[in-house]
């Protein structure tokens, strides 16, 4: 595979991850984990495994983001090594509920995923995320 033919393959699972959030799907969003992948969540929530990830974000769905909305704004893709890549990845998220119940505003947050090849197949081995500016008052 040539180096665009494996760009456009990380951005289609970067779609498909964005997608799976957006029909609320443990299962669609977590399908492109490898199975030792680790996933840390914007509250610090660290789920481990594709199952772990899969049950994790399943829980989110049905709860604090059971009618949220997920934008994807930006990415960067870059290649360490042609097996390995990074992938910066900044979102939009609307209509997510606090932990004590209360409507969110809408936020921006960034993403770092690591993609591994395994084969002809790259997957994601790890994902961490954290908000953008989430204490400034006068967004930019």
């Amino acid at each position: 595979m040539e180096r665009t033919d494996d760009e456009d393959a990380i951005k289609k699972i970067i779609e498909e991850m964005t997608d799976g959030f957006n029909k609320h799907d443990g299962k669609a969003a977590s399908v492109m984990y490898s199975e030792d992948a680790r996933l840390t969540t914007v509250r610090g929530e660290v789920m481990k495994g594709r199952a772990a990830i899969e049950q994790g974000l399943s829980a989110i769905f049905a709860s604090r983001a059971r009618q949220a909305t997920q934008k994807t704004l930006d990415y960067n893709i870059t290649f360490i090594t042609p097996e390995v890549a990074i992938a910066y990845v900044t979102n939009e998220l609307s209509d997510l509920v606090g932990p004590t119940g209360q409507d969110l505003p809408s936020h921006q947050e960034l993403s770092l995923r690591v993609f591994v090849k395994q084969g002809n197949y790259w997957m994601v081995r790890a994902f961490h995320n954290t908000m953008v500016r989430p204490f400034e008052t006068n967004p930019r």
